[in-house]
């Protein structure tokens, strides 16, 4: 299944510059980047025994659909062969068709003089769970657009198996909308009783939705919602057993099509199939079967810009989300060493996505200004 938004799937066809009117407009996005052992061995041990200086190998899986963060190039899928069941590739290459923000970001890592540390790249087609994969033993770090949350470090026995880099990105829910509606549809609250909202599962997008529609509360469903799913209509009770975060829901939630709200006058939230993913979403929208798909900013600015004034961004969310890499909590050697590399190449936070959709170079220069400690 190909889902996610930003924490969104398509392809980078044009390069990032193509976006740069579109997300970085003044007033509309302002991203910038940082804020502020047992188990595996830190990193995997393989070395370049015939390179000047040693490298040390990080198996990095990194989502393949979110434009223009993290992306798998056109034409990747079918010259590479089908993913196993995990629905994470086995590609080898330096760079495994990885391409986008946080694709220069790790090359550029790699090109600091003398830090020693290169990316082995697998694309991961499934979004649910891709932050936990840090600790499973394919991997040694994940990433692709993925918004840092406590609640995404743990497994379901709720133990933290994972832990978040410092930020590097930032992100702000929005609403993707026909342009016809976008002076009626200018926030959340503007949404109607007979709109339909679409929105992909398991993402901060979604999340987001239903708290700012005050469908949830704290991620628990308001009594009397209505989820619909292949099994029945499931009515929430006021026992707060119900439950639908960013990091997961109830199980018998996990296949949800529909949400219908309590308050009758708020829109009811559907979901595409399990299949399709986003496409299905967009389509939808330009039909007009549902009147606007909930997402993340950048993603939603990418494709508003590629409708050719079909759609349009509304609905800018004032809460701002961080996205970071996940590593194995006991990976303390790994996750301090991305943090130093990261913290340098965006000076400390200074230059983020707006910067690299201006010019994508930027992270390879300050990659060649990296002096290695005496």
């Amino acid at each position: 299944m190909t889902q996610g938004r930003a924490d969104r799937p398509a392809s980078l066809k044009a390069g990032p510059r193509r976006w740069l009117a579109a997300i970085a407009a003044p007033g509309l996005f302002a991203f910038s980047g940082l804020t502020g052992c047992t188990g595996k061995p830190p990193v995997s041990q393989e070395r370049q025994s015939d390179s000047p200086a040693a490298e040390t190998l990080v198996r990095y899986g990194f989502y393949a659909y979110f434009e223009p963060v993290s992306a798998l190039a056109d034409g990747q899928n079918d010259q590479h062969g089908e993913h196993d069941a995990s629905g994470s590739g086995q590609q080898q290459s330096d760079r495994g068709g990885h391409i986008g923000y946080e694709a220069d970001l790790l090359s550029a890592i790699e090109a600091m003089d003398g830090f020693g540390l290169r990316f082995v790249r697998s694309p991961i087609t499934e979004w649910p769970g891709i932050w936990l994969m840090a600790a499973s033993d394919s991997f040694d770090m994940t990433g692709g657009g993925i918004t840092a949350l406590d609640s995404r470090t743990r497994d379901a026995d709720g133990a933290a198996v994972i832990a978040f880099t410092e930020p590097h990105i930032e992100f702000r829910q929005s609403l993707l909308v026909r342009s016809a509606d976008a002076e009626r549809i200018r926030s959340h609250g503007d949404l109607r009783a007979t709109d339909r909202v679409g929105v992909l599962t398991g993402t901060t997008g979604e999340a987001r939705l239903l708290q700012l529609l005050d469908i949830t509360d704290d991620g628990r469903l308001a009594p009397g919602t209505r989820v619909h799913t292949p099994a029945g209509v499931v009515l929430v009770g006021d026992d707060g057993r119900h439950s639908i975060t960013a990091a997961g829901a109830s199980a018998d939630l996990a296949h949800r099509t529909r949400i219908e709200p309590a308050d009758p006058n708020l829109p009811d939230v559907v979901y595409p199939d399990e299949s399709a993913g986003e496409q299905e979403l967009l389509d939808a929208l330009s039909r007009g079967d549902v009147d606007a798909v909930a997402g993340g900013a950048i993603g939603n600015a990418a494709t508003a810009f590629d409708s050719d004034g079909e759609f349009a961004v509304t609905a800018l969310d004032h809460a701002v989300e961080h996205g970071g890499f996940a590593i194995d909590v006991a990976n303390a050697e790994l996750r301090s060493a991305i943090n130093s590399a990261v913290a340098w190449l965006t000076d400390n936070g200074r230059i983020g996505i707006t910067h690299w959709l201006a010019d994508n170079t930027v992270f390879a220069t300050r990659a060649r200004q990296w002096q290695p400690p005496a």
